[in-house]
């Protein structure tokens, strides 16, 4: 079955809670019927004025105040059943947002690291804010506005036409010319390249402002301005470029659009004059021509509405495409059959992997038959160069890629593709050198390891990580929250509160990224202390890159280019030509290197 697009995939979202929008869509043509009832009471008015043009004193005074409680009345039930049709679909738009906004991040969190990495932040994070917070514009206004607007119409011409039809052709004759000029301007080949590009530049612009905020300290440092920073520069003159085009292509066609549906009045006022030539007594026909004078300019009124809902429609539309693109994505593959390991080694088999830009359509090789075995445990440090795929080793574990050309991955002699994905995150902790803590209370970071753990048992997992003490020092302790709104931790508090959260979890296997990169000499110690304690009977992955921490480790792989090309312990590698001596001379010799400002 063909997939939706448009304005019928717009529909499709909108129908998931039908019920509530047929009853906004019922009471807003029941709005848009009452609000025509003050022009039905006009038009009783004027004729019995030009009826009486000559002895006004024989109108009868009661029948004008009827009209006018008429008109009132019509107009204060049209304003409730527009609120009521509003309320209805507001009720329905938030439904289907929410539940919207939590298939997206569902969706994205199944999918792997490499779609991720591949995706602006700017670009998911306005998919997940702005796109989808313009269907909840849709659904709560655009619906409700487009019943009320085509039953506004529809009811004007009905009344136009049982009145005079000459008259009426005229008005419907200069709206479909309008109307047709504005959707040829809108909705055409040139208008769905430009909402892409606008929707491409809007994306661009964010994802580098994302950077240049992440860069303010460089740019103020080395004392720039925005213009220095080239990529965010030049989005936001790709923007610019942008805005100015589309306003030059549209400008000769809204003009045009706006003089014609505002001179209706134009042609009805010679017409009428035309009509009452042949007949100047006829007070009926007075009437009517007076009418359309006073309600011609009103029909301009809904067919502008109508065409820029046309026009926010379209922005929309473009909108949920690319969160139809999103859900698109395939998501990392569950086997029907899950299995479970009772042990806990980790086995590469003759492992390859790529990292893939299917955008740019370039593939970047990352490992060449890597084989190995880590043991439940033990200790397995990866060191190497930058860029020799210690961290692609490391992220292949718990499949945030997936191997694709060759090789396999077992935990326990079962290949991870068999263990259900849930299952085997929970097998696996990670502590990275790039700590990341959420916008909560630091409780609430710690017990992101083991949701379901008690207040002692979190505390029981700070205190092993050594950072029960400075939170203790915090203005609400555990309750203190970090970030935008509160507190900012050092580099080495941060990462203890990682460490806190990993011991909590208790996984059976543990990738460590120097782990102690952010301590300082008096907290080092204690931070190896609770890395003892955390790395405790588990399988342990340690990307190294201080290589005196892992001189006791049972099995150093030494990576290059994607290549494993030594594996054994420190006491034989160090002794032995090869990579790892290289940098393990580096690494002594970095020891006594010193800043020495003498000059000779």
């Amino acid at each position: 079955m063909k997939k939706k697009t448009g304005i019928a995939r717009l529909f499709e979202i909108a129908g998931e809670r039908k019920g509530l929008l047929i009853l906004s869509g019922i009471l807003s043509a029941g709005s848009a019927a009452c609000m025509l009832i003050p022009y039905l009471a006009v038009y009783q008015i004027l004729s019995k004025l030009l009826y009486y043009n000559t002895d006004l004193n024989h109108i009868d005074s009661n029948i004008l105040i009827h009209w006018g409680w008429i008109a009132f009345i019509g107009l204060i039930i049209g304003l409730i059943l527009l609120y009521a049709s509003l309320m209805f679909s507001h009720v329905a738009a938030f439904r289907i947002l929410y539940g919207l906004r939590i298939k997206l991040a569902e969706h994205l969190g199944k999918l792997s690291l490499g779609y991720l990495n591949s995706s602006s932040t700017g670009a998911i994070k306005k998919t997940m804010e702005q796109n989808i917070e313009k269907i909840e514009t849709f659904i709560a206004h655009t619906i409700p506005d487009l019943v009320n607007v085509t039953a506004t119409v529809i009811l004007m011409f009905f009344i136009f036409f049982s009145l005079n039809g000459w008259m009426a052709t005229i008005c419907l004759t200069c709206i479909i010319l309008s109307i047709g000029l504005q959707f040829a301007t809108f909705f055409g080949k040139k208008a769905n390249e430009f909402m892409k590009t606008y929707f491409d530049t809007q994306e661009q612009m964010s994802a580098s402002a994302v950077q240049y905020v992440r860069g303010m300290p460089i740019v103020k440092i080395f004392g720039q301005s925005v213009r220095s920073f080239c990529q965010f520069n030049e989005e936001i003159e790709t923007y610019k470029r942008y805005a100015l085009k589309v306003c030059d292509t549209y400008q000769p066609g809204m003009i045009t659009f706006t003089v014609l549906l505002n001179s209706l009045v134009t042609f009805i006022i010679p017409a009428g004059l035309l009509l009452l030539s042949g007949n100047p007594e006829n007070i009926a026909l007075a009437t009517v021509w007076l009418f359309f004078i006073i309600m011609g300019p009103g029909v301009a009124s809904p067919i502008y509405k109508l065409t820029f809902l046309g026009s926010g429609t379209k922005e929309i539309n473009e909108g949920v495409n690319r969160i139809d693109n999103i859900f698109a994505e395939k998501v990392v593959s569950e086997t029907p059959y899950p299995k479970i390991p009772t042990s806990y080694d980790i086995e590469f088999k003759n492992v390859s992997f790529a990292y893939k830009n299917i955008k740019e359509g370039t593939r970047t090789e990352a490992l060449k038959n890597i084989s190995f075995v880590a043991k439940h445990g033990e200790i397995t440090a990866l060191v190497g160069p930058s860029g020799s795929g210690k961290s692609t080793i490391a992220n292949l574990i718990p499949r945030f890629w997936d191997i694709i050309s060759q090789g396999e991955i077992s935990i326990g002699g079962i290949n991870i593709k068999n263990i259900e994905t849930r299952q085997l995150m929970n097998m696996v902790s990670f502590v990275f050198q790039d700590t990341f803590l959420f916008f909560d209370t630091l409780y609430e970071n710690i017990r992101v390891g083991r949701p379901d753990a008690t207040q002692e048992e979190v505390i029981a997992a700070a205190q092993a990580a050594q950072c029960h003490d400075f939170i203790q020092n915090l203005p609400n302790g555990y309750n203190t929250t970090i970030g935008d709104t509160g507190v900012y931790l050092s580099g080495g508090e941060a990462q203890r509160v990682c460490v806190a959260r990993a011991i909590l979890k208790n996984a059976p296997i543990l990738v460590l990224d120097e782990a102690t990169a952010f301590a300082d000499p008096e907290n080092e110690y204690k931070m190896q202390q609770a890395l003892q304690h955390l790395i405790k009977d588990k399988t342990v992955i340690i990307i190294a890159h201080r290589l005196s921490s892992i001189i006791s480790a049972q099995q150093i792989l030494v990576l290059k280019d994607g290549t494993l090309v030594q594996q054994g312990r420190h006491e034989t590698l160090s002794t032995i030509e090869g990579v790892y001596k290289k940098m393990w001379n580096a690494y002594t010799e970095a020891f006594a290197w010193q800043l020495n400002n003498n000059q000779k």
